[in-house]
């Protein structure tokens, strides 16, 4: 009697692992088939423009402050390593677009070498950040 009280018991048990093997597979699908934002990683007083439009598909965004200081992916960068971060985060996503998010203060100068460099870096779709609104 006791035998028969044991095999019972064995086989009431649940087995969690073919619904552990579908979590882990839908985890793995969300991860991959996500698309990215990297943010600049800090606010700068942007331009107003009366044409200024929203951008729905932009993932890079480079932020250029009035101090001279260029933020990519959270950090500072150097002006000279702007193409080769940029060629990196394309490289994830090659149909992603670059915002440029350049503070009003700071230098043109400085704006078009990270324009440039953007399109050195085979960025197509490349845009200038400004707020709505009249000048």
């Amino acid at each position: 009697m006791r035998k028969q009280r044991i095999s019972n018991e064995e086989e009431t048990e649940v087995n969690m692992t073919p619904m552990l093997d579908v979590v882990f597979i839908m985890l793995i699908f969300f991860i991959v088939t996500a698309s990215f934002v990297k943010e600049a990683g800090v606010e700068v007083n942007r331009q107003q423009a009366s044409t200024a439009e929203p951008k729905e598909s932009a993932n890079l965004f480079i932020a250029i402050t009035d101090n001279g200081q260029i933020w990519m992916d959270k950090r500072v960068i150097d002006v000279r390593a702007v193409r080769a971060n940029i060629e990196r985060l394309h490289a994830e996503n090659p149909q992603g677009a670059v915002v440029i998010q350049a503070d009003k203060n700071s230098k043109n100068g400085l704006l078009v070498q990270v324009l440039d460099a953007a399109k050195a870096a085979g960025v197509q779709n490349v845009s200038l950040a400004a707020d709505p609104g009249a000048q």
